[in-house]
């Protein structure tokens, strides 16, 4: 689930889809600004070249985009490419991420589900489509042990999401909402106090016992953990089969129709990548620290991306059934209108892939572009 731009209250208070989905799914860690990378792979000499001559590839400096990251920090996407060159930019918030697909800035992106869905929305389904998963899980309440020792105990007291509205936020509401408890989805204030905190200074917000625990992300929660947090709940514990979307793939519609190749060659890319990750868990996560450090200077320590790593779970199938879930828990929190997702989706690619591969093909629970 598993880095979020500031959603201002007033706006949100409009309840409106578009606002709700500018916030983001998932926070990242590292660089302080949006920008290009420097140092990307070059085409081997003589390689043949698709139909495009670049492909411009979006992501965040964060765990969950693990597939991203591996992939161009162990070539892998450029084996696929050939000759096409692979450029990429790594973000801090869903919507600038967003607003360069629609520029044009980028091709393809990493990007969790609440700006994916603001994406299309605000598009009125014409500005993307999702055309794979990248990753599931990573979520987590951590909370006090001193103070909290069970769920009852968590009534009366203050509990960080990371953003109004966010995916975690939908989420850790839904779940309250569930137990029987209210809470005002705005202001936060009811039978448990919610309180809207950035993952950065999370960690330091729980130190300060400002809040007594945060159902948050990873590696917000293993950062929390080495600060004498508990598990309390794993939010993969509630989902079917134990997943839910946490990072998609998704493309610009205009790249998709005038590059189909490229986009088949990314895809291809993202597949072995995922198979890559799955044989080689400790190579993989050591690259992804790789990757991290050279994208801000600093990588996670042990203690934090070893737990953390172990609760991600890079996948090619998007679980196109819990986008939907997420959406319909927004709804219900009283935070949006029934948004319609249909067609948000184009899965060929992918399942064209997976087919050549051997692989089953992964579904769109309905919400297909065709």
């Amino acid at each position: 689930m598993p880095a979020s731009s500031t959603l201002r209250r007033s706006l949100l208070a409009a309840a409106t889809l578009p606002l709700l989905f500018g916030a983001l799914a998932a926070c990242g860690y590292g660089s302080q600004a949006d920008k290009e990378n420097a140092g990307n792979a070059a085409p081997a000499p003589g390689a043949k070249k698709l139909s495009a001559d670049t492909v411009k590839i979006g992501y965040f400096p964060n765990l969950t985009h693990a597939t991203a990251l591996v992939g161009v920090q162990e070539g892998l996407f450029q084996k696929e490419l050939g000759g096409t060159a692979v450029k990429t930019a790594t973000f801090n918030a869903g919507p600038s991420e967003i607003e360069a697909l629609n520029a044009g800035s980028i091709d393809i992106g990493w990007i969790g589900p609440s700006p994916a869905i603001n994406g299309f929305t605000k598009s009125k389904g014409q500005s993307l489509r999702i055309i794979g998963g990248s990753a599931s899980g990573g979520v987590k309440l951590v909370v006090n042990p001193a103070k909290i020792k069970s769920v009852d105990e968590l009534k009366g007291k203050n509990i960080a999401t990371p953003q109004l509205g966010n995916t975690q936020d939908v989420a850790f509401l839904n779940w309250i909402a569930e137990k029987g408890w209210k809470v005002d989805p705005q202001s936060g204030k009811g039978d448990v106090n919610v309180v809207r905190t950035d993952n950065k200074i999370t960690p330091d917000a729980y130190k300060s016992g400002s809040v007594d625990g945060a159902w948050v992300p990873e590696p917000t929660a293993s950062k929390l953990v080495q600060e004498g947090g508990k598990v309390l709940l794993d939010e993969s514990d509630l989902w079917p089969d134990h997943q839910f979307v946490i990072t998609n793939i998704v493309v610009s519609q205009k790249f998709l129709k005038a590059h189909p190749d490229v986009v088949e060659a990314v895809l291809r890319g993202s597949v072995k990548t995922n198979e890559w990750i799955a044989t080689h868990p400790d190579q993989a996560k050591a690259s992804v620290n790789a990757a991290l450090k050279k994208l801000s200077g600093k990588e996670l320590p042990a203690n934090v991306i070893d737990p953390a790593w172990k609760s991600i779970q890079t996948l090619d199938d998007p679980l196109a059934a819990s986008l939907q879930a997420q959406a319909d828990h927004a709804v219900k929190a009283g935070l949006l209108k029934k948004p319609d997702l249909k067609g948000i989706y184009d899965l060929d690619p992918l399942n064209k892939v997976l087919k050549s591969l051997g692989r089953p093909e992964v579904g769109d629970a309905g919400l297909g572009a065709n």
